[in-house]
């Protein structure tokens, strides 16, 4: 018999609004006080002390305009937002400060979040969609000098991208760019050069979110279709389907692999959070507790295996917050 799904460890309510993205700070050693943050569809960001799962901070930086996108620069009091009124802020949250310090406008309005890459102490690359439908920028932070533009060739017909993940895979190599678009398909990119290596045709619908372990060289990326698609990459950098995944209702907002690249979390428009392991895509739970869609799901970084967790953002409102087979 299988177990049945556990119940949310906790829940985190008070947004006010639908929760569009979820980013945790956990990895600090002690007395560091394990965080997670939330952007909400009425443009505040909310850190959360998930000690006594209050809300420490509210921020306001995106003139009440939704936040879809929160990360961390390396450590808790350096912070990048993405928000719908086109700009990206960074923050320093040091000493209790809220201030935004820099931001980039973006000429692009869709809903495709930013990816960051830590390439060296205090660099870092920001992939980001550019005014020009098709094409995504590159630039490098915090100087924010533009470092390349990627153009689809003429005639591709990529449509927008929808979804970017910047990775190396180790530090001295050169950064890559996985974009998905909205005609379906995932496009690798040399930053270096600003040539595309390989594409693939993944969905048949625009590709909403996608995660990519670099060790296995094995990606998977979701639509608005019942089907998960696994792609992986050989060594002459060609993308191929690895194989597809059906599912049962339609709609993925959002997957990601958890750090140890043990199991993955998927967000579904049906409200639900579904669990598999990576290494075969086996089914391992559907959590069941949100009333709307879920628009992000989030691992944490603790350092401890014992102490991870999953936390879900939904239209509902409410941050349901997991620990789900922490051990394995």
């Amino acid at each position: 018999m299988a177990l049945p799904p556990p119940d949310p460890q906790f829940v985190l309510r008070g947004t006010s609004a639908a929760v569009h993205t979820l980013h945790f700070s956990c990895g600090g050693p002690e007395p560091d006080i394990p965080l997670l943050f939330s952007g909400s569809e009425n443009g505040f960001i909310h850190v959360w002390n998930l000690k006594t799962h209050r809300v420490a901070t509210a921020l306001d930086g995106h003139g009440r305009k939704s936040v879809y996108c929160v990360e961390t620069m390396g450590g808790k009091d350096r912070l990048l937002s993405q928000g719908r009124d086109q700009r990206i802020c960074l923050w320093d949250l040091a000493e209790g400060r809220t201030s935004v310090t820099d931001s980039v406008f973006m000429e692009h309005v869709g809903f495709c979040r930013c990816s960051l890459l830590k390439v060296a102490q205090g660099r870092w690359l920001m992939a980001m969609a550019a005014r020009s439908l098709e094409e995504v920028q590159i630039l490098e932070l915090p100087s924010k000098t533009l470092v390349c533009t990627l153009k689809p060739e003429v005639g591709a017909k990529l449509g927008m991208p929808m979804c970017l993940k910047l990775w190396q895979l180790n530090c001295g190599s050169q950064p890559v760019l996985l974009a998905g678009y909205e005609d379906g398909s995932v496009v690798l990119w040399n930053v270096s050069t600003g040539k595309a290596l390989s594409q693939l045709v993944c969905h048949q619908e625009p590709v909403m979110s996608l995660d990519f372990d670099s060790e296995k060289a094995k990606g998977i990326s979701g639509s608005s279709e019942k089907v998960l698609s696994i792609w992986s990459l050989n060594e002459q950098q060609n993308l191929q389907v690895y194989k597809t995944h059906k599912l049962v209702n339609a709609g993925i907002s959002d997957i990601t692999i958890r750090p140890d690249k043990k199991i993955l979390a998927t967000a579904g428009w049906d409200h639900r959070i579904r669990i598999f392991g990576w290494k075969k895509l086996k089914p391992l739970a559907v959590l069941d507790y949100h009333t709307g869609t879920i628009h992000c799901v989030s691992f944490s970084d603790h350092s401890n295996p014992w102490e991870r967790l999953l936390a879900a953002g939904s239209k509902d409102q409410r941050i349901s917050v997991w620990s789900i087979y922490a051990q394995t």
